[in-house]
C-alpha cells in the first residue's frame, strides 16, 4: 500500500450516532469505514446499507468476527454493501476458506483478526497462505483494561507476512505513528475518533502523526497499568468510577470535611475502638507520601481526629484520610485544605487507649477493604478499588469520561440527555 489508512471503528450500538460522528471523522482524514461488532449486533446489516449509501466513495468494512457458518455470514455482509469482512484468526480453517470463496464471488476481501489467538504469528501465515487480504493485530478492550497493547506482536505479524496488516486496539495520537513504525499499513482507531468531542480533530490529528511519524500528545485515550494508576484516577471522577464498577465500590453516607478537593492513593487501614485515637495517629508513621489512611472506628463518636493529627499527616505527605467515626477541629482542617472524609462531626475527643490494629482488612459501609487496595475521594464521596483490579478499573473509568465528553459535546450543540442516550428506543420492553 502506498500510504498509510486510517480505518475509523464504529463502535456504537445506535446508528443515528454512528453516522454523524463519521462524517466528523471523514472530514478529518479517515479512508475506510468499520461497521464495528457492537453496532452490526444492535442495527444488524442495516448499519452496514447505510454507511454505503451515506460514503459511498470510502471502503466499509464490516466487523462479523465471523467464526463459524463463513459463506452465509460473508455473502450477507457483501450484499449490504460490506468490501471488507472480520473473520477470526480463531476460527477453523475450513471457515477461513469458505470466507475468502464467498468474498471472491462477490468482488470483496477478507481480513483475518487475530485477537485472542494463541499464536498470531503462525496463524498469520496460515491466514495468508489461504487468500486472506488482510491480518489484523487487535488488542481486545478488555485486554486493554489491564493494561496491553498491540505493537510487540505487530511487529513480528508484519515481518512474518507479504499482505497489509492492519493495528487496532487503544491506538490514539501518542502511538498512531508507533503502529506505523512496527509495520502496520492500516491504523484502526476507534475510542480515540469517536469519543472525542470534536471527530474531525481528533481524526486529523492521528492522520498527521501517522504520515509525519510525530507524536501529538494526548491526555485522554490511553491506558494505565499497575505503576500508573494514579494518573487515570487524579483524572477521573468517583461518580466516573462508579459506573465502571457497575455501580459499586462507594462507602454511603462520608462526607467531605473540605469541598472542593480530591483525593486518590492506596490505602494503609486502621480498626480502632470509638474515640480511641491512638491506632490512626501510629498510621500516620506507617503510612506513606501519597497513602489514604482509612479507619474504622465503628461509625461511632468521640472524635479521634482533629487538627493536630492533620499537620502530622501533612508533614508526611499522606493524601488524605476516611473516618468511619468523628472528627473535629473541621475549621482548622478546611483551612489546611487537607483532605478528610467522615461520618461524623463533634467536639469532643477520645482518648489514646492503643486499642485496634493497622494494617487488616477492614469493612466501612458494608465494603470490605483491604491494604493496598485505592482509595479515590471528592465531593460525591469516597469510592474503593481493590487493589488486583485497580488498573482495570481506573481504565474503566477513563473510558467512562471519555464517553461522557462525546455525550456533553452533542447536548452543546443544541440536543439533550434524553435524546443523545436514545432513552425511548432502549426503554426496557413490557
Amino acid at each position: 500500500m502506498e500510504n498509510p489508512v486510517l480505518q475509523v471503528a464504529l463502535d456504537f450500538v445506535d446508528l443515528e450516532r454512528a453516522v454523524e460522528v463519521c462524517r466528523e471523522a471523514v472530514a478529518g482524514g479517515v479512508d475506510w469505514i468499520e461497521i464495528g461488532t457492537p453496532l452490526i449486533k444492535s442495527e444488524g446489516l442495516n448499519a452496514v446499507r447505510k454507511m454505503r449509501q451515506e460514503f459511498p466513495g470510502h471502503k466499509i468494512i464490516a466487523d462479523m468476527k465471523t467464526i463459524d457458518a463463513g459463506r452465509t455470514e460473508v455473502e450477507t455482509a457483501a450484499k449490504a454493501g460490506a468490501n471488507i469482512i472480520d473473520v477470526l484468526g480463531a476460527s477453523s480453517d475450513a471457515t477461513i476458506a469458505e470466507c475468502v470463496d464467498a468474498a471472491h464471488n462477490y468482488g470483496a476481501e477478507i481480513v483475518v483478526d487475530m485477537i485472542e489467538v494463541a499464536d498470531p504469528v503462525r496463524r498469520a501465515i496460515a491466514a495468508e497462505a489461504a487468500g486472506a487480504n488482510y491480518i489484523a493485530v487487535h488488542t481486545a478492550i478488555d485486554v486493554q483494561m489491564t493494561g496491553g497493547d498491540p505493537f510487540d506482536i505487530l511487529h513480528q505479524v508484519s515481518g512474518a507476512v507479504e499482505i497489509p496488516v492492519a493495528c487496532a486496539g487503544g491506538v490514539n495520537s501518542e502511538t498512531a505513528a508507533q503502529a506505523i513504525a512496527h509495520g502496520a499499513s492500516i491504523v484502526i482507531v476507534g475510542g480515540a475518533i469517536i469519543k472525542s468531542s470534536d471527530a474531525n480533530k481528533a481524526a486529523a490529528e492521528i492522520k498527521e502523526a501517522m504520515l509525519t511519524g510525530v507524536a501529538k500528545s494526548t491526555k485522554l485515550y490511553k491506558r494505565v497499568d499497575d505503576t500508573s494508576i494514579r494518573e487515570a484516577l487524579e483524572m477521573v471522577s468517583t461518580a466516573n468510577i462508579s459506573d465502571a464498577m457497575h455501580r459499586f465500590g462507594d462507602l454511603p453516607g462520608l462526607r467531605p470535611v473540605v469541598p472542593g478537593l480530591k483525593m486518590a492513593g492506596p490505602v494503609v487501614t486502621v480498626r480502632t475502638y470509638p474515640g480511641d485515637w491512638a491506632k490512626p495517629v501510629e498510621a500516620i508513621d506507617v503510612a506513606g507520601p501519597g497513602e489514604v489512611i482509612i479507619i474504622d472506628a465503628l461509625g461511632q463518636g468521640p472524635a479521634m481526629w482533629g487538627e493536630l493529627a492533620t499537620h502530622s499527616a501533612i508533614q508526611r505527605g499522606i493524601a488524605g484520610v476516611v473516618s468511619e467515626g468523628a472528627v473535629r477541629d473541621t475549621p482548622e482542617i478546611r483551612e489546611l485544605k487537607f483532605p478528610v472524609w467522615t461520618r461524623l462531626i463533634m467536639p469532643t475527643a477520645g482518648e489514646p487507649k492503643g486499642f485496634g490494629e493497622i494494617n487488616v482488612p477492614i469493612k466501612v459501609g458494608g465494603i470490605l477493604i483491604h491494604p493496598g487496595d485505592w482509595a479515590v475521594g471528592d465531593d460525591d464521596g469516597v469510592v474503593i478499588l481493590p487493589k488486583a483490579r485497580a488498573a482495570e478499573f481506573a481504565n474503566r473509568a477513563m473510558d467512562v469520561l471519555e464517553k461522557e465528553n462525546r455525550l456533553r459535546g452533542e447536548i452543546n450543540r443544541g440536543s439533550t440527555l434524553s435524546q443523545v442516550a436514545y432513552l425511548e428506543k432502549w426503554e426496557k420492553t413490557k
